[in-house]
């Protein structure tokens, strides 16, 4: 099967294929990152539970042929716990982790581009948007929010931090986000994305996702070895699967290559 589409690339850890073209506002520390009154958390979770998440469950499993294996890992796990993924396909990324969580809600980490829409600001954080902050004086609240979410949810991260649609590799990406299973001495998991051929060729490849082991965080070295650590054991789980891929619907080519 020939790629639908060729991409040109030059710098794996900055390009980006989203085609978004949305005036981003600023996100700093005006902006509310954790909404905590009973009100906010009740009809959170009425739309979450009651109305999207069978929404999405019949979505991605009738039209993208959504499978996870894996997930029996995460029964391992006690409380809230970091989910990390390669960043291949928009709707699947930002709605997958609520299947795979399922039990547990789903929190994903998102871009201030999720809530410059007018008016859909709420609507994504009561769906599990975190939003990150894109002013410095919005970091240390933002902090909190995610400590305060990964408790007894699980929180979703892209480490790669730019979508590649339909990507089949795996790209570098720090160990910068691994900061916070290391600071809350949780454990974090890789969920990998793969794409099977369909019996319809016309169709866009299906979805696998893989989830892996949980890996804790190595409380006897110094937090940056740490991090350290935990990116390398997630990055080498994730590129351990890239073999499931069984097309390449699109391709990307170096540019000076």
């Amino acid at each position: 099967m020939e790629p639908k589409r060729t991409y040109y690339y030059s710098d794996e850890l900055n390009d980006d294929f989203a085609g978004t073209k949305i005036c981003t506002r600023k996100i700093g520390s005006g902006f509310t990152y954790a909404h905590t009154s009973v009100l906010w958390r009740v009809c959170s979770s009425v739309l979450y539970y009651g109305i999207v998440l069978p929404l999405v469950v019949l979505i991605n499993r009738t039209l993208f042929g959504f499978r996870i294996k894996g997930k029996k890992n995460l029964k391992k796990i006690d409380g809230g716990f970091f989910m990390y993924g390669n960043h291949t396909r928009a709707f699947t990324d930002a709605t997958g982790p609520a299947m795979i969580a399922f039990r547990r809600k789903a929190y994903v980490i998102a871009g201030p581009d999720a809530v410059s829409i007018k008016g859909i600001a709420w609507l994504v954080q009561m769906l599990g948007g975190l939003i990150l902050p894109n002013e410095l004086s919005g970091g240390k609240k933002f902090a909190e929010a995610v400590e305060l979410r990964s408790r007894k949810s699980a929180v979703m991260i892209y480490p790669e931090a730019h979508l590649w649609p339909f990507y089949t590799g795996i790209r570098p990406f720090t160990s910068a986000s691994f900061k916070y299973p290391v600071k809350q001495c949780r454990p974090a998991v890789a969920v990998v994305t793969t794409y099977r051929r369909r019996r319809l060729g016309f169709l866009p490849p299906a979805v696998t996702v893989t989830i892996s082991e949980p890996f804790y965080p190595d409380m006897s070295l110094s937090p940056k070895q740490s991090r350290e650590l935990l990116r390398n054991q997630v990055y080498d789980f994730m590129c351990s699967q890239t073999y499931k891929n069984e097309v390449e619907y699109f391709r990307y080519i170096k540019k000076d290559s």
